[in-house]
């Protein structure tokens, strides 16, 4: 098969790793960086454009991992591709929808599943209930853009978390204020999902001094063995937001586990260093079962263009 993966940096572990596992069961495979796409909207010929004037294709699937910060460009590149009858991994509604942390809890919560006390407000005057809303301080204040824990504030007092609410406030960011789960110290734990099974969990748990437990921050991952209803949780959250690949972070708590995110391009370095497991291959072979090869679609629709 020819796939391929839509990314800003080749040089990341994730890449070189499913490079490395494609290359390893025969496929050919091309990184194409995102920012240097662009595209031709056609009723016939939709087509994705190379930076110097190359026309990209065919492909027979793609692998997108679009970092957030260019989610907006990233998905609309993707829809290009999917215009073009390439099988997305992940699909670009479904991206757009996780990364949005706001509507991904709102779809959660609509399947009952179980997440922190979560809300969200316009108006400074609405400050205070919202502090109450959540159980008071200690409390989490998250930019709705934010990744690998940056944007994130642990507010210890009532006058901190108005502080810091104001402070997003004038400066125009959309922010989220969640409830903080003592218990959890620091740590939680990243599923991977692929298709229907969780095939990896780690445990992460903050550096010293910090409540963030994202490797990037200076946390450390183990691997950690997690209950049938974690299990079934992180396959749940991934129905919901529409992917076939993610990682789903879950914290435990007194009431048993709680949904934090659900990442539509998680990262491979931590989970497979920890686990052991060559979770790359694991999601090369699901895309060999599941992608529709490019000749077959443009087959189809060459019928249907002739009828």
């Amino acid at each position: 098969m020819k796939i391929a993966i839509l990314a800003k940096n080749a040089n990341l572990y994730s890449h070189k790793r499913l490079i490395e596992a494609g290359v390893n069961r025969g496929h050919e495979i091309k990184i194409i960086n995102t920012l240097h796409c662009y595209i031709n909207v056609s009723e016939s010929k939709p087509r994705v454009h190379y930076r110097g004037g190359e026309i990209i294709g065919p492909f027979d699937a793609v692998i997108p991992r679009i970092g957030v910060s260019n989610t907006f460009y990233g998905t609309a590149v993707l829809r290009q591709f999917e215009a073009m009858h390439v099988w997305p991994l992940n699909d670009s509604l479904s991206i757009a929808r996780s990364r949005d942390k706001l509507r991904s809890l709102q779809l959660l919560s609509r399947k009952g599943i179980p997440m922190p006390i979560t809300g969200f407000a316009k108006s400074p005057q609405d400050t205070e209930d919202l502090i109450t809303m959540v159980g008071g301080p200690p409390l989490i204040i998250k930019l709705l853009e934010g990744t690998q824990g940056c944007g994130i504030v642990l507010a210890e007092t009532r006058n901190a978390a108005h502080s810091v609410i104001s402070a997003f406030k004038q400066l125009n960011a959309n922010i989220l204020v969640q409830e903080y789960i003592k218990e959890a110290a620091g740590g939680d734990i990243r599923c991977l999902v692929v298709g229907d099974r969780v095939v990896a969990a780690m445990a992460r748990q903050a550096k010293t001094g910090d409540f963030r437990s994202n490797l990037h921050r200076g946390g450390i991952a183990l691997p950690i063995k997690i209950t049938e209803q974690e299990r079934k949780m992180a396959i749940t959250a991934t129905r919901v937001m529409g992917l076939k690949v993610s990682g789903v972070d879950i914290i435990r708590s007194t009431r048993g586990p709680l949904i934090l995110e659900v990442n539509s391009s998680p990262g491979l370095e931590g989970i497979e260093t920890a686990t052991g497991k060559d979770i790359a291959s694991m999601i090369i072979k699901y895309l060999e079962k599941n992608a529709k090869p490019y000749k077959v679609e443009k087959k189809n629709s060459s019928l249907k263009n002739n009828k």
